[in-house]
């Protein structure tokens, strides 16, 4: 016969590590980045060829290898560098600062996208149906921008609101299952996703109402229009348009609306301790609707981002696992609004600078790895406290 006493402690147990994982302290995260470069300059030098190919002289020069492996990982890290941020290099000035603008563009998906998801998991619920989310909303503005004809300006303003409108729909449905059947969040979350990838992906091949007029066996939309289209900010030689003012603007939205707002304020409330927020007259099932709703809303963003931010047709693709890795850029950022704009820009930089790595002959999956343990570390604070010996209760 179970002890329902021991039941309940093991219950509050779990959701005190959760919470301590969703929001995770400055110090914490930093420390559990620095982990995860540290075992990524292990995987790096232990699997390059050049190392490899230098253990065979390792009995007879044991230097050699040393100094193989570490050439290896500081040309790693530092083509990293060069390929993400500033290029010395580059010869002129549009190659020396092209990198940090494709950051720049690369991140602010993920700084949209992170920031609803942290905005679940500052209310206890986490949203997994980040992709379904921005394939709702672009959904709608490939339609917006590919069949309607507006004046520049109102076009674009149209096509954002419309698929922001679809994604915290899409989001507000989860919340009320949830809020009327009990249905957890990450289950239907997945489920959804698959509808909204198929659901696209009809869309898509149907000639009349998004497919590509004259397409190729591949479905694809018609190019957004150039009046719905996010206006370049630095000229024709880079690639960063205002989708980065945007997702800045979002930063200060959602700080504001979680530290300063009132609906913040009972969105929290809801997270950090369910039971006194309906003590205190805090309808619940009502928060659900709103946060996840709200949560989508943002995630939508992203897609507005990926839809309106290039000049091609579109295929299902195009959301490129945003709505995954903003999972790990919310967990990074501790969910909190400028974690999660340091941690969208970081996860810009990884992909910025994949390709300059390889042309050092050094993996791209390596970042890869290095993703994987930065999720692992922050998603295991009692880990990373034993090995930095912290205290239970980290400095904020």
């Amino acid at each position: 016969m179970s002890n329902p006493i021991s039941k309940e402690v093991t219950e509050t147990k779990s959701e005190s590590l959760l919470r301590e994982i969703m929001s995770g302290t400055p110090l914490r995260i930093a420390l559990s980045a620095v982990l995860a470069f540290m075992v990524g300059a292990i995987f790096m030098a232990a699997f390059n060829q050049d190392v490899v190919d230098s253990y065979a002289t390792f009995g007879s020069d044991p230097m050699y290898t040393l100094q193989t492996a570490w050439d290896t990982i500081v040309n790693g890290y530092t083509s990293l560098i060069t390929g993400s941020i500033f290029n010395p290099n580059g010869g002129d000035a549009v190659s020396m600062f092209r990198p940090i603008t494709e950051t720049l563009r690369l991140g602010a998906p993920l700084i949209l996208a992170g920031l609803g998801i942290s905005l679940g998991f500052r209310v206890g619920l986490f949203n997994v149906g980040g992709t379904g989310q921005i394939l709702m909303s672009l959904l709608g503005v490939t339609w917006v921008s590919t069949r309607l004809s507006m004046p520049f300006g109102i076009h674009l303003i149209v096509a954002l609101l419309v698929g922001v409108a679809l994604a915290a729909a899409w989001g507000g449905l989860v919340g009320l299952l949830k809020a009327r059947t009990g249905a957890h969040e990450v289950i239907v979350t997945i489920m959804l996703n698959y509808v909204a990838l198929y659901l696209y992906t009809w869309f898509l091949r149907q000639p009349n109402l998004l497919l590509e007029h004259g397409g190729g066996g591949t479905p694809k939309s018609d190019p957004p229009a150039v009046t719905a289209q996010l206006p370049g900010i630095l000229g024709p030689s880079f690639n960063l348009h205002i989708g980065i003012l945007i997702a800045f603007a979002a930063v200060v939205v959602y700080w504001w609306l979680m530290e300063r707002s009132t609906i913040g304020f009972r969105f929290k409330m809801v997270g950090s301790n369910f039971h006194a927020a309906k003590a205190a007259g805090i309808n619940i099932e009502r928060t659900y609707i709103w946060a996840l709703a709200v949560s989508a809303a943002f995630v939508g963003l992203a897609g507005v981002n990926q839809g309106l931010g290039q000049s091609g047709g579109l295929t299902a693709s195009i959301n490129g696992n945003i709505g995954f890795d903003a999972i790990t850029v919310a967990l990074l950022g501790g969910s909190r609004a400028r974690g999660v704009l340091i941690a969208g820009l970081l996860f810009g930089a990884f992909k910025a600078g994949g390709p300059s790595m390889q042309l050092v002959g050094v993996s791209p999956e390596i970042l890869g790895v290095v993703q994987a343990l930065l999720v692992l570390f922050v998603a295991a604070p009692p880990l990373v406290r034993a090995i930095f010996r912290l205290p239970k209760k980290e400095v904020k």
